[in-house]
């Protein structure tokens, strides 16, 4: 991405989101896991590239009405919909059911859930396809024992397929182990139901929860990563069924680049801080403890100086707790100077703090080949959300 380009059309801070590295990196994830394997982009990463991304995954997972909303208003053909979400609000399901015939597919993570879709679906005598949620021992999806009723309920239903199971426990997984124990027991309990219950598993849809790795101090050999992740896979889970991989931060976060500008220098006892017009209210990385771990930065203009000096970073924000990094080497740090955060496609437009102090919310700039632009979000004012409307 040229930086001096971008930097004259649009103000900081802004965000830019660069499809031909989306591109590539669906394509790298594509090619390292089994070829049999569909992906499913789940949006609630970044609704900004749900375009983009769209042609390239087999699936969209939704898991609120606004999410959906944003899918409706961009054509997202429905049936690449996986309608998911800990809690399905009645009315919105209810709305989508009536309106739409092509839903891809719906999941079910409760008892209520599933008989809210059941009397929906037969009140519109539509009919629908769902994934049932196996629980990793947290508060989403269900126990065996509601699966098994949910299947036995099933059994003469009419307007309901039940084509399979969805399973996630986590995410940034490095852990190939625990990989290995979940293959295992899903492949156990898709052995159990096929016997003990003549249930024929269709498909699963897998939550891989595959690692991002945001800071320099990182060390992981991605490639070895993905080919053991693989080996047991095609080692351990059946080979007559559908597997979708549901993936989110993997996919997205390396298009990401976060664009804060530095508006104010203070040296003290305790040390160098750089003020800049961005902050926590911006920018996430998930994993950073107390601001000590150092990501992936440019600054801008580059400057070729031996001499460097730490430089804590901190936000617009009115407390003590907005600082994104301490002591970062730089070399000659100006006011107006650019700092450009790397891997920042995924979360951190929606996961930060972003109403507090009434800051505006950041522009919006996805860069496609040629360095072609759009501004698809214009700075925000947010005055007007947090304010009582009298």
């Amino acid at each position: 991405m040229q930086y001096d380009k971008i930097l004259k059309n649009y103000q900081t801070p802004f965000y830019a989101f660069d499809i031909p590295t989306l591109r590539k990196r669906i394509e790298y994830i594509r090619a390292s896991v089994p070829t049999s394997v569909d992906l499913c982009y789940a949006v609630k990463a970044n609704t900004f590239i749900i375009r983009e991304a769209e042609p390239f995954v087999e699936r969209l997972e939704v898991c609120s009405p606004g999410e959906f909303e944003i899918c409706e208003f961009l054509n997202t053909p429905m049936e690449k919909i996986v309608v998911s979400g800990v809690y399905k609000t009645p009315s919105f399901i209810e709305r989508i059911i009536r309106e739409y015939d092509n839903i891809g597919i719906y999941t079910a993570e409760s008892l209520t859930q599933y008989y809210l879709l059941k009397s929906l679906a037969d009140k519109y005598s539509r009919k629908i396809d769902m994934l049932v949620r196996v629980t990793s021992k947290n508060q989403f999806g269900v126990s065996e024992q509601d699966l098994f009723e949910i299947i036995e309920d099933n059994v003469n239903d009419d307007n309901i397929t039940i084509v399979g199971i969805q399973y996630f426990s986590s995410t940034q997984r490095t852990s190939l182990k625990k990989f290995k124990r979940e293959f295992e027991y899903l492949s156990d309990l898709i052995s159990r139901l096929r016997t003990d219950y003549g249930f024929d598993v269709k498909e699963l849809e897998y939550g891989t929860g595959f690692p991002v790795f945001y800071f320099q101090s990182d060390s992981f050999n991605e490639d070895e990563y993905f080919k053991e992740f693989s080996n047991l896979f095609n080692e351990l889970l059946p080979k007559d069924i559908k597997v979708t991989f549901e993936i989110g931060r993997s996919i997205a976060a390396s298009c990401g680049y976060y664009f804060t500008s530095v508006v104010d220098k203070k040296i003290n006892k305790v040390g160098n801080f750089a003020v800049l017009d961005g902050g926590i209210n911006h920018l996430v990385y998930f994993g950073q403890t107390m601001a000590m771990k150092f990501p992936y930065i440019d600054l801008y203009p580059a400057r070729e100086c031996s001499d460097t000096e730490d430089w804590n970073l901190c936000g617009s924000l009115c407390t003590v707790n907005d600082i994104i990094v301490k002591a970062l080497p730089l070399a000659g740090l100006e006011i107006n100077d650019v700092l450009v955060f790397k891997n920042t496609g995924a979360y951190c437009m929606c996961e930060g703090i972003s109403l507090f102090l009434t800051r505006e919310l950041p522009g919006v700039v996805i860069v496609d080949d040629d360095e072609q632009y759009t501004l698809v979000r214009d700075n925000y004012k947010t005055s007007n959300l947090n304010r009582p409307n009298y």
